[in-house]
């Protein structure tokens, strides 16, 4: 027998599909939306809605898109002969915010994990090829995470596009900043120490 009547034990068992969201927190939400105005669930209702039909991939870079091409390889201000490859899109969040960056992206939508049964063939990887066989791209930087999927991908990648003579480079991995040596982990301060470079 539910603990709540039918409707919000629906919403409440929606609400656990999502990642990080428990028992607990899904119960929260459910009843924030029980008691919020109707308008405000619909434009909920709405805006999710929205999100699965009016969002695709970019055509070039496979990131997430209203459009044919998304912001980023439509913009002719960005550097058209690096791409910066990731394994979701919501990576590219965390490369913009540094205001550092202005080429252009790649999303693999994954990486490699035999455990999972990712291979190559599931990962965005030949529009990748594509890109660089058209010749504009002088540089790929693997930004892929400091995972062991991530660090499969990016050795993997390396391997592809370094016989095509284009620069392979992969982002800094380390010890953040802000925080203390003594609580980095031994994978981290190698990390660290075979990224330092000359001051």
């Amino acid at each position: 027998m539910p603990d709540f009547a039918e409707p919000l034990e629906r919403l409440i068992t929606e609400f656990k599909r999502l990642p990080g969201v428990g028992q607990k927190s899904a119960q929260r939400l459910a009843f924030h939306v029980l008691r919020a105005p109707r308008e405000n669930a619909e434009r909920l209702a709405g805006a999710l809605l929205d999100v699965k039909d009016k969002l695709g991939l970019c055509r070039i870079c496979n990131n997430i898109s209203d459009a044919d091409l998304c912001p980023f390889c439509r913009d002719p201000g960005r550097n058209q002969s690096i791409v910066c490859v990731v394994e979701e899109a919501h990576n590219i969040l965390g490369i913009e915010t540094t205001r550092q960056y202005d080429g252009l992206y790649h999303v693999l939508h994954g990486s490699l994990s035999p455990l999972r049964a990712i291979g190559p063939e599931q990962l965005r990887i030949k529009s990748l090829l594509d890109r660089i066989a058209a010749g504009a791209i002088q540089e790929a930087i693997l930004a892929t995470n400091p995972t062991i999927e991530g660090e499969a991908t990016a050795v993997y990648l390396a391997k592809l596009l370094k016989p095509l003579g284009l620069k392979v480079t992969r982002i800094g991995m380390g010890i953040p900043v802000g925080s203390d040596i003594e609580f980095a982990d031994e994978v981290t301060m190698w990390k660290a120490l075979e990224g330092r470079r000359e001051l």
